[in-house]
């Protein structure tokens, strides 16, 4: 297949498109590296089928030649970038995905949209099925990106439902891995990157809030699987292995060894108390769950950010 990827450069698009280019697809990887980051698909460039556009997908998107797949992943998608990116994050959600959908139809391509946990908010349900309408609150701090990827979804089947395209959707529970960006705000790098330093390990909240998390070959092995399923409404893919900020402060400490000590800040605002996915659909639908535990998926995800360190990147 010749597959379109938005957010290419970023963290998860870059390991798609070194996955997609190893199954031996050709890749279009378009990013405008708002958050993305060049580096992360360097190894790529100037591989056969591999090619790179810096471009923002909220503007009109053309791509030449013929497309088979879709994989629309552009977005900011850590706290931390959305809410200084919260316009930009709102577009990409609307326009960004209403170009991507036209260029499906045009090119009579396949539409895959990259969704989120997140649409189901502070959860009143736990775990979280895919039939769960959610508790989102629209005007929040983190309702830019929350209501924009609700959006995205109400458009893609909207698209679906009218006009025919063949559409996938995901919704991803927390992922982790090597290329995450060390200052992106999620616990994870934070976590790894204050331990390596020596620095105090920052809590937001009293660290009992739960989040499950998936290592990211778990995660585009998922995708994968989604992408050659026939089935047009959303499916969870990620790790229920839930656990505490506290516990995963812990973990991480444990396996750097690190004498860091916790500091607790003020909890973040609409932050969820607890995220736990409901893969039974996933299980049933694709043959799919996790593989790596938590505590494998650290310790590589420590490894990568240590040779970072030393580097000096």
């Amino acid at each position: 297949m010749r597959i379109l990827i938005t957010g290419g450069a970023g963290f998860l698009g870059s390991h798609l498109c070194e996955f997609m280019i190893g199954e031996g697809h050709q890749v279009v990887a378009m990013d405008n590296l708002l958050t993305g980051r060049e580096e992360n698909i360097s190894h790529l460039i100037g591989q056969k089928g591999f090619t790179f556009l810096h471009y923002d997908v909220t503007n009109f998107v053309h791509v030449a030649g013929p497309l088979d797949y879709i994989l629309h992943f552009a977005s900011p998608a850590s706290p931390k970038d959305y809410l200084v990116h919260s316009i930009h994050t709102m577009k990409v959600g609307a326009l960004g995905t209403y170009h991507c959908l036209g260029l499906a139809r045009v090119k009579g391509a396949k539409f895959f949209l990259a969704s989120t946990s997140e649409s189901y908010g502070d959860p009143l349900v736990h775990p979280q099925r895919e039939d769960y309408w959610g508790n989102v609150n629209p005007i929040g701090v983190r309702g830019v990106y929350d209501e924009a990827k609700r959006f995205a979804e109400a458009m893609t089947m909207a698209y679906h439902r009218e006009v025919g395209i063949d559409t996938r959707i995901i919704r991803i529970f927390n992922t982790y891995g090597p290329r995450m960006r060390k200052d992106d705000g999620r616990a994870i790098p934070a976590f790894i990157s204050q331990a390596l330093n020596g620095d105090e390990i920052t809590i937001f909240g009293d660290g009992t809030q739960t989040r499950s998390i998936c290592f990211v070959s778990d995660l585009v092995r998922g995708i994968y699987a989604l992408m050659r399923a026939d089935y047009h409404e959303p499916v969870n893919v990620g790790n229920p292995s839930e656990m505490s900020m506290l516990d995963l402060a812990n973990r991480i400490l444990k396996i750097i060894e690190s004498k860091s000590e916790l500091k607790f800040m003020d909890a973040m605002e609409d932050d969820p108390k607890v995220r736990q996915p409901d893969i039974a659909l996933a299980k049933r639908l694709l043959g799919w769950e996790p593989e790596i535990t938590p505590d494998e998926g650290l310790r590589r995800t420590i490894e990568w950010f240590q040779a970072e360190k030393e580097a000096g990147r």
